[in-house]
C-alpha cells in the first residue's frame, strides 16, 4: 500500500468538506443564508465584534462587513454600539437569525451524518478521537 502524504490527507479532508457544502448550499439558501454566513452566525454569541469574527473566521474585514450588512437587512443580526467605545459595533443574533442558523446547522448535520453513516460505530469513535487530537492546540505527543 503506498504511503499517504500529508497533502493527500489535507486534500481528502477538503474534498469532504467542500462536497458537503456544495450539496447543502441550495437548501441553506432557502433559509436566505449563504454557507459562510451560517458560520458567521454560529460565532456571533462567542465573538460579537465584527473584527473578532473576521479573525476567527479567517475572513477579510470588508467581507465580514458585507455579510453583516446583508444579515442585518435579512433581520438575522442586530448591531449596536459598544458601551465603552461607540466606534465599535456589537452584534447579536435575532430570534429569526437563531432559527435560520439552527435550521442551516441541521441541514449540514444531516449531510455530514450521512457521510458518518458510512463508518462503523468504532470507526466514528476513532475519527472523533483522532480529530480531537489534531484539533488540540496543546502539546504534541
Amino acid at each position: 500500500m503506498p504511503k499517504t502524504s500529508t497533502w493527500d490527507l489535507w486534500t481528502l479532508n477538503l474534498q469532504l468538506m467542500m462536497g458537503i457544502m456544495v450539496e447543502v448550499t441550495p437548501r441553506v439558501r432557502e433559509l436566505r443564508l449563504e454557507i459562510k454566513e451560517l458560520f458567521l452566525l454560529a460565532e456571533v454569541d462567542k465573538h460579537p465584534s465584527p473584527a473578532d469574527l473576521a479573525r476567527v473566521l479567517c475572513t477579510p474585514k470588508p467581507t465580514v462587513t458585507f455579510m453583516v450588512k446583508r444579515l442585518e437587512a435579512a433581520g438575522y443580526l442586530k448591531r449596536s454600539a459598544e458601551p465603552d467605545d461607540a466606534r465599535r459595533s456589537r452584534l447579536t443574533l435575532t430570534a429569526s437569525g437563531r432559527r435560520a442558523m439552527e435550521g442551516a446547522r441541521a441541514i449540514l448535520d444531516e449531510a455530514f451524518g450521512e457521510r458518518l453513516g458510512r463508518l462503523s460505530a468504532a470507526e466514528r469513535a476513532m475519527l472523533a478521537e483522532l480529530l480531537g487530537k489534531m484539533a488540540d492546540e496543546g502539546e504534541a505527543e
